[in-house]
């Protein structure tokens, strides 16, 4: 008779996937997930809805007593349960669950299950995909060197808005559809952006002086964030092969990643690495 696994090898399975147990139990998660996702899909269709209303109704039950139970072991087995509950993937996978519950008291709260989706990011860590983890994490890594940069372009963005919101707002007016600066400003942010509904469009020679002049703004400053953030990630990239080739160890208590090859403690809980596989 086989005998229950202990709560060592439970953690085990449940956050590794280095064997063969673990990564059945990974690929049946992201299946349930796929298949949960399939449903909300499938419920907005109003046809489908009509003649399976009530299946998928007992299906969306069935999929968020398991996401459910399935959230409530990975905080029971975790070593570090606040890094677990306000991580990354443990808020994600309670965000998985709350919209069917929500759902009790909020009509149609049940479609956020869509994010639900956001969970098919364990796939890097079961198909162990280290290069596409360092990709990503030299992306996050330009992006947070970028933040002072991006903050003051969405700062200067902001006033290019207000001031060219306000401009238009006296050019034109309420009577060519400007009612409000707040109104200008939306149109300002449709133009500078080259979206262009069309909702509002300036009717006076001067108004339409100003737009043209708006949608040239728009085209020189979609490159800028862009810049920003290439020119980062060139430095960051350039900056790692200079400090050598970083493995993929992975610390079993907070699941901190990218440790330097010689590291033997993690940097940030400070619990003892094991050899990468």
């Amino acid at each position: 008779m086989t005998s229950f696994p202990s709560k060592e090898r439970l953690a085990h399975i449940v956050y590794e996937s280095d064997d063969r147990a673990s990564k059945n139990f990974d690929l049946g998660l992201l299946v349930l997930i796929l298949l949960s996702v399939l449903v909300v899909i499938l419920d907005s269709v109003r046809e489908i809805h009509l003649n399976y209303g009530s299946l998928l109704y007992w299906l969306e039950w069935f999929f968020t007593i398991v996401f459910t139970l399935e959230y409530l072991l990975r905080i029971w087995l975790s070593n570090d349960r606040p890094g677990y509950i306000f991580g990354f993937y443990g808020i994600v996978d309670l965000l998985a669950i709350l919209p069917t519950f929500l759902s009790l008291i909020l009509v149609q709260s049940q479609y956020l299950m869509v994010v639900r989706a956001l969970r098919f990011l364990r796939i890097l860590r079961i198909l162990k995909l280290p290069e596409y983890l360092r990709e990503a994490a030299l992306l996050a890594s330009a992006l947070k060197n970028s933040r002072a940069k991006i903050q003051i372009f969405v700062g200067s963005v902001l006033t290019i808005v207000l001031v060219m919101g306000s401009i238009m707002y006296i050019i034109e007016g309420p009577e060519n559809g400007y009612t409000s600066i707040p109104r200008a400003m939306y149109w300002a942010i449709v133009t500078l952006t080259t979206v262009g509904y069309g909702d509002i469009s300036p009717n006076t020679d001067l108004g339409q002086f100003m737009a043209s002049i708006i949608m040239l703004l728009g085209y020189a400053i979609i490159a800028v964030p862009t810049g920003i953030v290439t020119s980062e990630m060139t430095f960051a990239k350039s900056k790692t092969e200079a400090a050598g080739e970083h493995t993929l160890k992975i610390c079993k208590t907070c699941r901190l990643q990218r440790h330097s090859a010689d590291a033997v403690y993690c940097r940030q809980c400070g619990s003892k690495l094991e050899p990468p596989e």
